[in-house]
């Protein structure tokens, strides 16, 4: 009975405000204000908690100026991404579960006033014109957003949520992503100024590890970040500079592309460019940067294995030279990258470290790899539940030159 007097009390407050109200003449304080003394006002002859008043406030404000549903969804830190396709379909990701929610929008319309509302937060721009967009919410969450007609299910919008504490080598080390003894190699590689590849399915963690990575670069380093949505949060540098792309305006023009701020970024004398992503031609001014003395350089990729990277990368390579011979592509690749970390999420929708690998150089038409650590399960594993952890090759580290040249006499 309190729920069904609590639901028409929203509907009909929330009529009142959008009808009655000068709504464009208002300010946030002054209408969630007025909405407090509505509620007051309608609740005073009954018994109603203080928090549950504060829930209705939060509710009728939130569907007028707010996210709606969202704002609810995105405040508990359980559930790690949001997929809303159309309306009538919420599902979200908790605890590494795929839930489908009760709770529906009201209506297309609706749905499509909160996501202009986040583009245009961000200063972008999704129209029929233009219907695909990617983006963030104020609090750094990844946002990709699929309009009609492109999307025939409706509006579809996927959030991947923001962790509110920066991701740390300890906390990889506490989820057994990692150990203590491999956090400090990957440490010293770091600041020796190894180019190092992180590579992963959707979902695997490659953002988050690198992150974790950064955080190793010395504070008194000049870093550029660049990325298609900002979710990098590096800590302890001060001269670091971040850069984001922008998408085309609705006549097409003002497009800023990943590769046109890694050509930027030359330019302003960085020690070590940090891409958060590469999935086309950029790939090739990425890895000429990394050749051309700016070592120590960071970025992620798309790939199911080490190997299937690199082809990837050859055929990204391509995208941005039309024209480079197969060979020349791998000679950059072969002296570019130094490390590539695999990472993957398991059966059992854990993230592991599966093989990190340090890549030897081009000989013979072939790009070299040389294994270092490789993930193995082991007695304990069950269909539901992994059980592993990375384990020395015996191969031993060829390229250790900038270790030595860093005062580094380590074995990796």
């Amino acid at each position: 009975m309190e729920d069904n007097f609590e639901e028409k009390l929203v509907l009909e407050l929330k009529r009142y405000v959008t009808e009655n109200l000068p709504l464009n003449s208002m300010s946030d304080e002054e209408l969630e204000e007025k909405i407090e003394d509505m509620v007051a006002n309608r609740t005073k002859d009954e018994y109603f908690p203080i928090k549950k008043k504060l829930d209705i406030v939060q509710r009728i404000y939130s569907s007028i100026r707010g996210l709606g549903l969202l704002d609810s969804i995105l405040d508990d830190e359980d559930i790690t991404e949001v997929m809303i396709n159309g309306p009538e379909h919420v599902f979200i990701e908790k605890k590494g579960r795929l839930i489908e929610l009760d709770e529906k929008f009201e209506s297309q319309r609706r749905l499509e006033d909160i996501i202009q509302r986040i583009v245009g937060t961000a200063g972008r721009e999704v129209n029929q014109a233009n219907p695909i967009c990617d983006t963030r919410l104020e609090d750094g969450s990844r946002v990709s957003v699929v309009l009609p007609p492109i999307a025939l299910c409706g509006p579809t919008i996927t959030i991947r949520k923001f962790s509110k504490e920066p991701m740390t080598i300890k906390k990889l080390i506490e989820y057994g992503s990692l150990t203590q003894d491999i956090a400090n190699k990957l440490e010293m590689l770091v600041k020796a100024k190894y180019n190092i590849f992180v590579c992963g399915g959707t979902g695997s963690g490659k953002t988050t590890f690198l992150n974790a990575l950064s955080n190793y670069i010395p504070e008194d380093e000049r870093i550029i970040t660049i990325e298609d949505s900002a979710e990098l949060q590096i800590e302890g540098i001060n001269n670091l500079v971040s850069l984001e792309t922008r998408n085309a305006n609705a006549s097409g023009a003002g497009e800023i592309t990943i590769r046109d701020l890694i050509k930027a970024s030359l330019r302003m004398r960085p020690e070590r460019i940090v891409v958060g992503e590469v999935r086309g031609g950029e790939a090739l001014d990425m890895l000429q940067a990394m050749n051309t003395g700016h070592d120590g350089s960071l970025s992620t990729g798309h790939g199911n294995s080490t190997q299937d990277m690199l082809s990837r990368l050859e055929t990204m390579v391509l995208q941005g030279a039309d024209g480079l011979p197969l060979e020349a592509i791998r000679q950059q690749i072969g002296s570019a990258l130094d490390i590539m970390i695999h990472l993957s999420r398991l059966r059992d929708k854990s993230r592991k470290t599966m093989e990190i690998t340090e890549v030897v150089g081009y000989e013979n038409g072939k790009i070299i790899l040389n294994p270092l650590y490789v993930f193995e399960e082991d007695e304990n594993s069950t269909l539901e539940r992994v059980s592993g952890r990375l384990k020395r090759t015996g191969n031993k580290m060829q390229n250790t030159l900038k270790l030595r040249l860093a005062g580094m006499n380590v074995e990796i």
